[in-house]
C-alpha cells in the first residue's frame, strides 16, 4: 500500500434499531419472524456492528485489506 489507506466494508444483517422496526411499520410480529431466520436466534445489536468497525480501524486488522466483512448472526452461511 502506497499510502497507507485501507479500505474495507461492513455489511450489517438485521440490526435491532427503531430504523429495523420501521421498515415492517413497527409490526413486532412481523420483526419477530424475520428475526427468528437468524442463527444466532436474534438480531444484532449495533455495539456489534460498532465493535467491528472499531477492530477494522486497530492495529490488530492493519493486515486486513480490501475486504466486506458480513456481520449477520450467520443469516448469510450458505
Amino acid at each position: 500500500m502506497k499510502r497507507g489507506i485501507r479500505v474495507n466494508a461492513v455489511n450489517p444483517g438485521l440490526i435491532g434499531t427503531q430504523v429495523a422496526r420501521g421498515g415492517v411499520n413497527g409490526d413486532e410480529q412481523a420483526y419477530a419472524d424475520i428475526a427468528k431466520h437468524v442463527p444466532i436466534g436474534r438480531a444484532g445489536r449495533p455495539e456489534e456492528s460498532a465493535s467491528t468497525v472499531l477492530w477494522l480501524c486497530s492495529p490488530g486488522a492493519t493486515d486486513v485489506v480490501g475486504h466486506a466483512l458480513t456481520v449477520d448472526g450467520g443469516l448469510t452461511v450458505d
